[in-house]
């Protein structure tokens, strides 16, 4: 589960090191730099294999609680950034959730979701798949900002709030 693009959350020149959240695994990360690198919170660096243009190396795989103040801060905006950039394959996670137990469906672990919107949900993609964001939060009127609630789900499960995790890998 290596990351080859992450998205900075905290660069501290003084210690020479950037908290970064990565773009497909939402791996938290520790990152050396390049001595010259300019880097800004939210920008888009490159941490796969081969040449990076400002990163030197990947120092270690953090715990959300090792993350400065500041990276927590931006956190949830580089989460919501990613999650928009990857629409397609969150839009047919909704298409194709199905139960974790025999009680618990996986949609069930989104804030806000119970039961009653998983029904709704299953009957609405069995009708006709979802398209996009927009397409679910007009076919289910209950489920406003989509990628804030995504965005939050990926959140906890950084935070280690819950046994289930579906996008992140546990490492608390």
């Amino acid at each position: 589960m290596k990351e080859e693009y992450a998205i900075v959350l905290d660069y501290n020149p003084t210690e020479g090191v950037v908290y970064a959240v990565g773009t497909k695994f939402f791996t938290l990360l520790k990152l050396k730099p390049k001595p010259d690198a300019v880097i800004a919170p939210l920008e888009k660096v490159y941490v796969g294999p081969g040449k990076r243009d400002k990163i030197q190396y990947i120092i270690k795989r953090l715990k959300y609680d090792e993350l400065t103040d500041f990276a927590k801060e931006q956190l949830e905006k580089a989460i919501e950034q990613i999650v928009k950039e990857r629409e397609k394959e969150f839009v047919e996670f909704f298409n194709m959730a199905g139960p974790i137990t025999l009680r618990l469906h996986s949609l069930e672990l989104f804030e806000g979701i119970g039961k009653k919107t998983v029904n709704e949900i299953i009957s609405e993609r069995e009708r006709e798949k979802f398209k996009s964001f927009e397409d679910i939060e007009k076919r289910i009127p209950k489920l406003k900002n989509i990628v804030k609630i995504i965005a939050k789900r990926i959140l906890d499960e950084l935070r280690c709030k819950d046994k289930y995790h579906l996008f992140t890998s546990r490492f608390c």
